[in-house]
């Protein structure tokens, strides 16, 4: 048995279209930021409350990234199974950052689109490969890879 357990599940929309980019050895890293959405009734005012929480997400997985960057776009519904991993680096004045994310690793993970979009086949929809490897405007988007 594992002596730890580090897994992040999550269902949720994509904020905006998702990024793709090349890593060091030339494979596709695609990442996007989903949005959760928690809703509630004020015991008190019995007014309906929603509390809406970002995440961003960093598929390394070169099948799911080939998905993503093929299916997904601003508004997608997806279901996530990662890791949680925070980052150090130094922004472009030398000032030490941290950011955590739900990483897909290469070998790793899962990931479903849940809703056929114009775009999408629907024999696509609810693809995962777990054998192989508009965020508001508060979130960093010059976060270097």
């Amino acid at each position: 048995m594992a002596g730890s357990i580090n897994k992040v599940t999550l269902l949720g929309n994509l904020g905006r279209d998702p990024e793709v980019r090349s890593g060091q050895d030339g494979s596709k890293i695609v990442s996007f930021s989903i949005a959760t959405t928690e809703s509630w009734k004020d015991r008190t005012t019995g007014e309906r409350k929603d509390r809406t929480e970002w995440h961003r997400i960093v598929v390394f997985n070169p099948n799911l990234a080939e998905i993503c960057e093929k299916y997904l776009r601003k508004g997608s519904k997806v279901y996530i199974e990662g890791q949680l991993q925070t980052r150090r680096w130094q922004d472009k004045d030398g000032v030490e950052r941290f950011t955590t994310e739900i990483i897909i690793p290469r070998f790793k993970g899962e990931l479903a689109l849940l809703d056929s979009r114009g775009s999408m086949d629907d024999d696509v929809s609810g693809i995962t490969d777990s054998s192989s490897d508009q965020p508001p405007a508060g979130i960093d988007d010059d976060i270097p890879f």
